[in-house]
């Protein structure tokens, strides 16, 4: 298994961070609880229900990195809707020695407004050829699941930081094992990861480091443990009667 060196070690949370009383987002359990979070060198995965957290977090780690907070490179700085929190603020940044050659954040929910201003890009005086880093064809003119993959497989490259927020809402199971190995040769080229998932298929990536984010705080769990796998394993081995359970019927 590669192992790359960490562009981003360690994330902080500062002293001064105003968790008592506490303030959005400081009032979810796994912010309050944060004091540090190491991560893989490689990948690293937040897990947890939705508003657990693990998103707000994932957002501020890309914004205090130099990331736009609706999803892009660091060259993207367009606004649709300010809704990030002011997290990063307080967050520590423990980086490693080495610089990523590049980068890109995400965002599933808010794609759409970076393929808009990819085109936007593109199509101003001097700007840069965007559309042709993503294969050449507009984002627009693709499904939603096609326009991912071409992210994954046209505009990453090596030596990269990236953070990926619910990657797998626009992908079927087939296409989200074909991130799995786009994401093995870029681990390959000296990428690391950090990514939002409520996917088991994703989630199965070999030796990742998996953080579980819920009422209890944020800790460390193996695969096998994580509630995504357990629900998903129970389901297929008997899903007749999954059913019958969940409809009341037994």
């Amino acid at each position: 298994m590669f192992k790359t060196r960490s562009y981003l070690a360690e994330v902080q949370l500062k002293p001064t961070a105003p968790v008592d009383p506490p303030l959005f987002p400081f009032t979810l359990p796994a912010i309050r609880s944060l004091e540090r979070l190491a991560l893989h060198p490689n990948v690293t995965f937040l897990v947890g229900e939705n508003g657990s957290g693990k998103s707000t977090l994932l957002e501020a780690i890309a914004v205090g990195m130099g990331f736009n907070a609706e999803g892009g490179s660091r060259n993207f700085n367009f606004a649709t809707r300010a809704s990030h929190s002011d997290l990063h603020e307080y967050l520590r940044f423990v980086r490693g020695f080495e610089r990523p050659r590049d980068g890109f954040f995400l965002r599933a929910e808010s794609f759409y407004n970076v393929s808009s201003e990819i085109e936007r890009l593109d199509q101003g005086p001097g700007g840069p050829p965007s559309i042709d880093s993503f294969g050449g064809k507009s984002l627009h003119a693709q499904s939603h699941g096609e326009s991912f993959l071409t992210l994954f497989m046209e505009r990453f490259g090596g030596q990269s930081f990236y953070m990926l927020d619910e990657p797998e809402a626009a992908l079927s199971p087939q296409r989200q094992l074909a991130l799995l190995s786009r994401m093995h040769d870029l681990v390959g080229q000296r990428c690391q990861f950090v990514i939002a998932t409520h996917s088991p298929i994703l989630m199965a990536y070999p030796n990742a480091t998996i953080y579980a984010f819920s009422e209890e705080g944020i800790r460390e769990v193996a695969y096998e443990d994580t509630e995504h796998y357990r629900v998903t394993r129970d389901f297929l081995a008997n899903p007749a009667r999954m059913l019958r359970v969940l409809m009341g019927e037994e």
